[in-house]
């Protein structure tokens, strides 16, 4: 498992919330256990007591993705550090089961934790994930979708850093609100011109008796 796939981590648990929407789908055991995805193992050590911590990382990764997003590149490697320091991970080389062409152990790093509960673990696997991704591509890849109220977290991968939503579904919504936009506009200002043009016109001259 390469190193960048665990920066998805963090998009993954911020983005269960929409503060301006008011909705939160981070509510159950089951929730959490969906966040590991394929990593099983870690998935089962979730209770009932990891929903209120990882709501708790959640506002801190987020944090981290605001600021930056912000431009406080100094505030969001802090806010980073802070959390790598409290959840802290042991770099392991894996071959799992996989295997190459010629029958070899596809070594890879892996991220190996020692959590006390699944909070714990997620948090350290996500904060140094974002760390591996903030370190190789810069801080101001990590951003939060443009296109209101969605504000979701996004990691840009774009070659030329363009990229300014979370998805191709915002990215869409927002560019129809603008063209809509610049129509009201455009109505609106030739409006305007009409009646300026209107008022502007001789009043026609009134015939003497």
């Amino acid at each position: 498992m390469e190193l960048a796939y665990y920066s998805d981590y963090a998009v993954r648990l911020v983005n269960t919330e929409e503060p301006a929407r008011g909705k939160d789908s981070l509510t159950t055991v089951e929730s959490i256990r969906d966040l590991f995805g394929a990593n099983a193992q870690a998935a089962r050590r979730a209770t009932d007591a990891d929903v209120t911590r990882f709501r708790s990382v959640r506002a801190r990764l987020r944090a981290v993705f605001e600021a930056a997003d912000s431009g406080e590149e100094t505030l969001a490697v802090d806010l980073l550090n802070s959390l790598l320091l409290e959840f802290p991970v042991s770099p392991q080389i894996s071959g799992h089961d996989a295997r190459d062409e010629d029958g070899k152990p596809d070594w890879h790093m892996h991220l190996a934790d020692h959590p006390s509960n699944a909070t714990a673990g997620f948090a350290a696997i996500a904060a140094m994930g974002l760390a591996f991704h903030l370190t190789s591509h810069g801080v101001d890849r990590l951003g939060m979708c443009e296109a209101a109220p969605c504000r979701n977290a996004y990691l840009d991968t774009s070659t030329n850093r363009s990229r300014r939503y979370c998805s191709d579904r915002c990215a869409t919504r927002a560019n129809v609100a603008a063209y809509r936009a610049r129509k009201r506009l455009e109505t609106e200002r030739s409006g305007e011109t009409r009646r300026t043009a209107a008022t502007a016109q001789p009043s026609s001259p009134s015939t003497e008796r």
